[in-house]
């Protein structure tokens, strides 16, 4: 089947005169309300996010237990497992280089480069453990 050449030129004639009625002025979308919290927003506390782990060691100590002891950055928290898939105590001190503690006894006192830590926990009483 052939087009005719004045059909084509009618189709073109008809795509142009569409085309050439749209409306080129830039438009504005609005998405939504304005934001209600955006005052809260600017005048809130910077947030501190939760340290990164930055090594996790195991150490022997003198009465030849082990503990699992994962450090965070910053060097004020850490946590202490006595068995290697048991259940972590968080240790926390409020500067970096003083002593992390926990509640129940827990006391543990080094850093993560540090190749011996000083452990203390319940039962168990203080002793130092190597890397």
């Amino acid at each position: 089947m052939r087009i005719p050449p004045a059909l084509l030129r009618t189709a073109a004639f008809a795509a142009l005169a569409t085309l050439a009625a749209c409306d080129n002025k830039p438009t504005t979308i609005v998405a939504g309300p304005p934001d209600d919290m955006q005052a809260q927003l600017n005048t809130a506390k910077p947030v501190e996010l939760p340290p990164a782990m930055e090594a996790s060691k195991s150490y022997r100590c003198k009465d030849n237990s082990v503990v699992y002891v994962d450090w965070f950055t910053g060097g004020k928290q850490a946590s202490l497992r006595s068995k290697k898939d048991g259940s972590p105590t968080v240790l926390k001190a409020d500067e970096a280089g003083k002593p992390l503690t926990a509640a129940g006894g827990y006391s543990l006192t080094g850093s993560s480069t540090a190749s011996s830590v000083t452990v203390e926990q319940p039962g168990k009483g203080k002793q130092s453990c190597d890397a």
